[in-house]
């Protein structure tokens, strides 16, 4: 997508065939910087600190991770160790482990010599599936958009609101939740966002925002809880958000707050939709309830990152001095809250046979 008017992916390799370039994103808006993984523990640091974010990107950066592990040690036990290393990085995203058991099976029966080039050339190829996984996702949704836009008044944007960062920040190129916004956009169909701040790292204001901007996208930064308010004021056509993990009966785990939204659509009668790839589902797991939900430090809930007028960014206390903070960064919104699951082969209803419908060939286990 756009920065600037400059094409820009999140992820590639550096010119000399080994490296990993990566957007640093603890650093936008207020600096794009670029930064280089040499090692594992580099993309697991990556990874770990949400210089890289977002579900597909996850899965991308721990294959490449897993590629650069090998340039160390090639072995049997090497691969497993590495695996479990990255995998446990960020335990809600289904992606991760997803794309790791991915280039694991490549390299499967190779001899040691064979395996890094084997690592590096399925880890390019996931980079390209999500790409085009991606962009079909937005043709589908496309349709939702234009359906709505059909029934407005000349001229009258169709109104979308978003939660947390879905975009192509959070995946390879395109995004999932934005790539039928930016689709529309491009189709010249009038839309415009509402991106809700996202706390507590404020990905949407601080991400989303950045990337519609940068694709010359109309948005509008709201705090969180506003979005209520907007649907009973008949402000928002309907909800698109990404999701970190779909369960095969199809409940949602995403970001922190989007239940909320969801119960706030469903109360208003506003289309509540969820953008996934295929590599988002965990096909082995019925029961959103029994997603691991990563708990992170209670920093990001009592300081916040902000960029004075002298331009020095810096951190600062936000909270009474001494209180404790929690700090779940995912919740579970159920399928029946779904309106509809937009995926690269369709748009389905949120259910087990939805799911089915779409991907036949995957048998579904209950846990």
């Amino acid at each position: 997508m756009n920065i600037e008017g400059k094409p820009h992916r999140t992820i590639w390799l550096g010119d000399d065939g080994a490296t990993v370039e990566i957007i640093d994103q603890t650093r936008l808006p207020h600096e794009f910087a670029v930064v280089s993984l040499r090692t594992m523990e580099d993309a697991a640091r990556a990874i770990k600190t949400m210089q890289v974010r977002g579900a597909p990107l996850i899965g991308v950066t721990a294959a490449y991770g897993l590629a650069l592990s090998l340039r160390q040690d090639a072995s049997d036990e090497a691969l497993d160790r590495a695996i479990e290393h990255l995998s446990a990085q960020r335990p809600t995203a289904i992606n991760l482990r997803w794309a790791l058991e991915e280039v694991r099976a490549a390299l499967r029966n190779l001899p040691r010599e064979k395996r890094l080039a084997a690592a590096y050339r399925r880890a390019a190829e996931i980079a390209e599936e999500d790409v085009e996984a991606c962009r079909q996702i937005g043709a589908h949704g496309l349709g939702i958009i234009r359906e709505i836009a059909s029934r407005k008044r000349g001229g009258e944007p169709v109104n979308i609101l978003t939660h947390c960062n879905a975009g192509w920040l959070a995946c390879v190129d395109w995004g999932t939740a934005t790539s039928p916004i930016y689709q529309a956009h491009d189709a010249d169909i009038p839309v415009h966002v509402w991106v809700d701040e996202t706390r507590p790292r404020n990905q949407g204001a601080a991400l989303t925002a950045f990337e519609l901007g940068g694709h010359g996208v109309p948005h509008t930064i709201v705090v969180d809880n506003a979005g209520g308010h907007l649907m009973q004021r008949g402000e928002v056509d309907l909800c698109i958000v990404g999701a970190d993990r779909v369960t095969a009966n199809a409940d949602v785990a995403n970001k922190i707050g989007t239940y909320l939204k969801a119960l706030a659509a469903h109360d208003n009668g506003v289309p509540f939709y969820v953008a996934l790839p295929h590599s988002t589902v965990d096909w082995k797991l019925a029961d959103g309830f029994k997603i691991p939900i990563e708990q992170r430090s209670e920093d990001e809930v009592l300081k916040m990152p902000g960029r004075l007028k002298d331009g020095r960014v810096v951190t600062v206390e936000i909270a009474a001095p001494g209180s404790p903070a929690g700090n779940p960064a995912f919740d579970v919104t159920p399928a029946r809250l779904v309106t509809g699951l937009i995926t690269e082969r369709g748009v389905a209803p949120a259910s087990r046979e939805g799911l089915l419908a779409l991907y036949p060939e995957r048998g579904i286990k209950k846990n």
